[in-house]
């Protein structure tokens, strides 16, 4: 699973995603500050989110639906968008 933020102010919300998941077994990916206003840093995470190994990206990030939005459209899995308070 991969679990990405769009900044460092959605790490909190991402490292409690992350720690439930590492508690129940599975493998985490974390990626973090790859916002939609840099997405070169999007384009750059791109392997990670599109390895075959990866069944599920979960995205932490403001409430705006942006990055989320992006990544589905990028993602060959399925994407869970997570709002923050953030954005």
């Amino acid at each position: 699973v991969v679990v990405a933020t769009a900044g460092t102010c959605d790490l909190p919300v991402a490292e409690e995603a992350a720690a439930t998941l590492e508690a129940a077994g599975c493998e985490v990916d974390r990626i973090t500050d790859v916002g939609v206003a840099g997405l070169h840093r999007v384009i750059k995470a791109l392997p990670r989110i599109q390895d075959p190994d990866v069944g599920c990206v979960i995205v932490c990030a403001g409430m705006d639906g942006a990055l989320p939005s992006v990544v589905g459209g990028l993602a060959r899995v399925p994407v869970i968008a997570v709002p923050t308070g953030i954005g």
